[in-house]
C-alpha cells in the first residue's frame, strides 16, 4: 500500500489544486527529495510556478506546473493531503493518526491551502521531471496486446511478473492475489506461458477489479483479502488457502481452483 487505486485517489484529491499558484515548498526531510536534487533546487524550480494539471501513470502521481512537472510517490505508508483533507483516512499498514513529524514534503500556494505528504515510515520520495518512461503501460488502460507483451517470454512465476513495475505499471501484492484469484490463475504459472484466452481473461479482471475496488474505496477491500491469514479458507469454495512467497511478496491462493 498504496497501490494504483490510493494513488487515482490521490490524484482526484490533487485536482483541487490545479490553477493554483505555487508560493513556498516545504522539504523538511532532504532525503524524501529524489533524483539528486535538493530542496532548495526543488523551490527554485516551482515557486510561482502554477499547477496545470494531476495525472497519474501506475502508482505514481504527477503534477504538471507549467513549466517541471512534479513527481510523487508513496512507498508502503504515504498518504496525500490537501488543505487539511485527506483523500484516505488510513492507510492499511500505515499509521492511525497524523504527526507533524511524518510530513515529508509540501506545497504552500497563494492566496491560502497547501498540500503535502504524511508519510511514517519514510518510504516515498518526490523528483522533479521523474522518468516514468521506465514503467510499463498503466493497469488500469492497458490493453490486451500491451498484457501479452508484459507476459511474453516470462518463465518466472506470473505474480512476480504482475508486480514487476517495469512491465505493467501500479498493481501491488493486494491486488495481484485478488486478480488471479478470481481470474483461476495460479501465481505460481509462468508468465510466458498463458495462452491468449487466459491473457484476455486476465486483462478482463484487472479492469474489473480496478473498477469495483476503486467504488468500494481501496485496495484492501477485496473479496479474498478477509481470507489472507492462517487458516483463512477461499470464499469461494472453502477449501484451505495456501501461503507462500512469490515474487518477495507474501501470497496466498486456492489450491482447488486457482490452476
Amino acid at each position: 500500500m498504496p497501490e494504483i487505486l490510493e494513488v487515482e485517489a490521490y490524484r482526484r484529491l490533487a485536482e483541487r489544486v490545479v490553477g493554483r499558484t505555487i508560493s513556498a515548498v516545504e522539504a523538511p526531510d532532504a532525503w524524501f527529495v529524489k533524483g539528486g536534487a535538493t530542496p532548495e533546487a526543488v523551490a527554485v524550480a516551482l515557486v510561482n510556478r502554477r499547477i496545470t494539471a494531476s495525472r497519474r501513470h501506475g502508482k505514481v502521481l504527477l503534477l504538471d506546473s507549467g513549466g517541471p512537472t512534479l513527481g510523487l510517490r508513496f512507498g508502503m505508508t504515504g498518504r496525500l493531503l490537501v488543505d487539511g483533507e485527506a483523500a484516505i483516512r488510513y492507510l492499511q499498514w500505515g499509521g492511525r493518526r497524523s504527526d507533524p513529524s511524518w510530513v515529508r514534503f509540501g506545497l504552500q500556494f497563494r492566496g491560502g491551502g497547501r498540500l503535502w505528504i504524511d508519510d511514517p515510515r519514510r518510504l516515498g520520495g518526490v523528483e522533479l521531471e521523474p522518468d516514468v518512461g521506465g514503467l510499463g503501460p498503466d493497469a488500469w488502460t492497458a490493453t490486451t496486446a500491451e498484457f501479452e507483451q508484459a507476459l511474453a517470454g516470462g518463465r518466472g512465476p506470473l505474480k512476480a511478473r504482475l508486480l514487476d513495475q517495469a512491465r505493467l505499471a501500479g498493481l501491488g501484492n493486494l491486488l495481484v492475489d485478488e486478480v488471479l484469484w478470481r481470474a483461476d490463475l495460479s501465481p505460481h504459472r509462468p508468465a510466458g506461458l498463458l495462452d491468449t484466452d487466459e491473457v484476455r481473461r486476465l486483462r478482463r479482471v484487472v479492469r474489473r477489479v480496478l473498477d469495483q475496488m476503486d467504488r468500494r474505496g481501496g485496495s484492501h477491500t477485496g473479496d479474498l483479502f478477509d481470507a489472507r491469514r492462517p487458516g483463512g479458507v477461499c470464499p469461494r469454495d472453502g477449501t484451505g488457502l495456501r501461503r507462500a512467497t512469490v515474487g518477495g511478496r507474501t501470497t496466498w491462493w486456492c489450491p482447488a481452483h486457482q490452476g
